[in-house]
C-alpha cells in the first residue's frame, strides 16, 4: 500500500498552490487547468496526482472526461496547523495594545 503524501510537502509548491486557486470556485479537467499554466499538460497531471495523493483534489469521471475538484475539508489541516500560530499571534498582539494603553495613559 502506498502512503499518503505529506499535505505540506503539497502545498509547498507554487503551482500547486496556483491549482487550489483554480479549483477553489469549480471542477476542472486537466486541460482546462493547463491553460493556465507555461508549462505541459503532463507537468500540470504530475501536480494533480500529487494533491490527488495527499486529497487535497478528488477526480470524478465525467463522461469521457476527468474533473478534479478541491476537497475543502481536507485544508482543515492546514488551518487547524495555523490555528496554533494565530493564537500566539493574538496574545502578543493583545500584550502589545496593553503595554500601548498604559503608555498613553501616563503621557496624560
Amino acid at each position: 500500500m502506498k502512503t499518503r503524501r505529506d499535505i505540506f510537502q503539497a502545498i509547498a509548491d507554487p503551482t500547486r498552490r496556483a491549482i487550489i486557486i483554480l479549483l477553489a470556485t469549480q471542477a476542472l479537467t486537466p486541460n482546462a487547468i493547463a491553460e493556465d499554466f507555461q508549462t505541459s499538460r503532463q507537468a500540470v497531471s504530475k501536480h494533480l496526482q500529487i494533491l490527488a495523493e495527499c486529497g487535497l483534489v478528488k477526480q470524478e469521471q465525467q463522461g469521457r472526461e476527468i474533473l478534479y475538484s478541491l476537497q475543502i475539508g481536507k485544508m482543515n489541516e492546514i488551518d487547524k496547523w495555523l490555528s496554533e500560530f494565530r493564537k500566539i499571534w493574538e496574545t502578543q498582539f493583545n500584550q502589545l495594545d496593553d503595554i500601548l494603553s498604559i503608555m498613553k495613559k501616563q503621557k496624560k
